[in-house]
């Protein structure tokens, strides 16, 4: 898979949990009754964001490396 792509994954979800964590700040500055829930969502977003940018690296890498049967068949038979 090109470097290119996992770096700009990275990036989105460093961006992504950035601004959470950015808008977690704000709303405990600023004494908001949802404080407590938005931290919440944060962190449970710590967790599911890193996991589903991986799980869409292994999927783009699994589609990537696909081949058609005839192509499969014919680089078993040159072996």
């Amino acid at each position: 898979m090109k470097k290119k792509i996992v770096r700009v994954f990275a990036l989105i979800g460093a961006i992504l949990l950035a601004g959470m964590y950015l808008v977690v700040l704000y709303l405990g500055l600023t004494a908001n009754p949802n404080t407590q829930n938005v931290l919440m969502a944060a962190i449970g977003c710590t967790i599911v964001i890193p996991v589903l940018l991986y799980a869409m690296m292994l999927i783009a890498r699994v589609l990537d490396n696909r081949q058609n049967p005839d192509e499969q068949s014919e680089t078993k038979k040159k072996k």
